[in-house]
C-alpha cells in the first residue's frame, strides 16, 4: 500500500462503560476528564476477527489444566507461548530455532499486522511496531457523569450462613459520552521485515479489514457493559506516502441540541491547503442521531449503519 491513511474514530456509549479503570468507573485522568484506552478500541475489532475465524494472537483464550496430583480439572488462560502454539499448530515454541518462521507466523496473524507485537518467549526476543497507531480516545461530551447501579442478586451469600435476604451487587455506567480516537496507518513500518522476506508488507487488504471493523466492531461487541456502546463516526483521510497530518481528533467538536448530536469538523480548511497531497477523505457518521458541520465538498459522506453513500 503506497499511501498514509490518518482519522478519527467515534464511539458512543449510551448508559454504558466503555472502559472501567480497577474501581468500575470510566477511566479518567487526573484532572477528571473521561477517555478510553486504544486497549479498549482494539479488543472489540481483535474479537470480531477472532469471531471470523482469522488468526489472532493477542486475545484472551482458555484451557482446561488437569492436577493429576489433585485429580482437578481447571480452567485458565493460556500464556502468550500457548496461545501461539495454538493458533499456528505448533507442539513446542522451544523446538523452533527458525527466527524467520516465527516471524513469518506473527506477521500472519491479523492482529499484529495492523497493531504489532512484543513477542519475548522461548529464545525469542521480537519487537514489531504496527503500521495502525491508535491514539487515546477522549470523550468531547461535557455532559458526562457515572451511574450506579444496585442490583439485586437471586441468591444469598454462601458464607453468611445467618443471610435471609440475597446479596447486592453494583453496576457502573455513564449517561452519556462520545469518546473520539486519533489514529494513523503508516505501511513503511514493516520495510524491514518485507526485505526480510516475513511478510509483504502492509497491504491494501489488510487497510480494508481494519477499516471493516473499525466502523462496526464496537457495535457488534454486545456484552453486558458494552451494550448501548456504538461506532457512531469515521474520518479516514487518504494521502501520499510522504505527507505528515497533525492529531485530526484535535480539530472536532462534539456537542448536544436538543436530542441530536452535532458534530463538527474543524479541519476541512487544512485539508484543502494541502492539496493534492490529500488523495480522498470519506466521513461516516449515523444521519439518525447526528448532524454534520464543518463538511467540504470534496468529502465523500455515508451513512456508518449501512455503508452507503449519502
Amino acid at each position: 500500500m503506497n499511501k498514509r491513511v490518518y482519522g478519527v474514530l467515534g464511539i458512543s456509549s449510551i448508559m454504558a462503560n466503555w472502559n472501567a479503570d480497577f474501581s468500575g468507573y470510566p477511566k479518567t485522568t487526573s484532572d477528571g476528564e473521561t477517555f478510553g484506552s486504544d486497549k479498549a478500541l482494539k479488543y472489540p475489532m481483535k474479537k470480531m476477527w477472532d469471531n471470523e475465524g482469522k488468526k489472532v494472537l493477542y486475545i484472551k483464550s482458555m484451557r482446561l489444566q488437569e492436577n493429576s496430583k489433585k485429580g482437578e480439572v481447571t480452567l485458565v488462560p493460556r500464556t502468550l507461548k500457548e496461545r501461539y502454539e495454538h493458533i499456528f499448530g505448533i507442539e513446542d515454541l522451544k523446538d523452533s530455532k527458525d527466527i524467520k518462521e516465527v516471524l513469518t507466523n506473527l506477521m500472519s496473524a491479523v492482529d499484529v499486522k495492523n497493531f504489532g507485537a512484543t513477542f519475548a518467549e522461548a529464545g525469542s526476543n521480537i519487537s514489531i511496531t504496527g503500521a495502525v497507531q491508535i491514539g487515546q480516545g477522549f470523550n468531547k461530551y461535557d455532559g458526562t457523569n457515572p451511574e450506579e447501579q444496585q442490583i439485586l442478586s437471586p441468591f444469598k451469600d454462601a458464607k453468611d450462613e445467618d443471610a435471609k435476604n440475597s446479596t447486592l451487587g453494583t453496576k457502573i455506567v455513564s449517561n452519556e459520552a462520545h469518546y473520539f480516537y486519533p489514529f494513523v496507518i503508516n505501511p513503511m513500518a514493516y520495510k524491514e521485515l518485507v526485505e526480510l522476506g516475513v511478510t509483504e508488507g502492509y497491504t491494501e487488504e489488510d487497510y480494508q479489514t481494519f477499516r471493516r471493523a473499525a466502523l462496526v466492531s464496537a457495535t457488534s461487541f454486545a456484552t453486558n457493559s458494552k451494550v448501548g456502546c456504538e461506532n457512531e463516526f469515521a474520518l479516514f483521510v487518504e494521502t501520499k506516502a510522504d505527507a505528515y497530518l497533525p492529531n485530526l481528533s484535535e480539530y472536532i467538536e462534539f456537542e448536544k441540541n436538543g436530542d441530536k448530536n452535532i458534530i463538527e469538523l474543524q479541519c476541512a480548511d487544512l485539508l484543502t491547503k494541502l492539496g493534492d497531497v490529500v488523495e480522498k477523505v470519506d466521513v461516516y457518521y449515523n444521519p439518525h442521531t447526528t448532524e454534520l458541520k464543518g463538511m467540504a465538498g470534496t468529502m465523500r459522506i455515508y451513512d456508518i449503519r449501512t455503508q452507503k453513500e449519502v
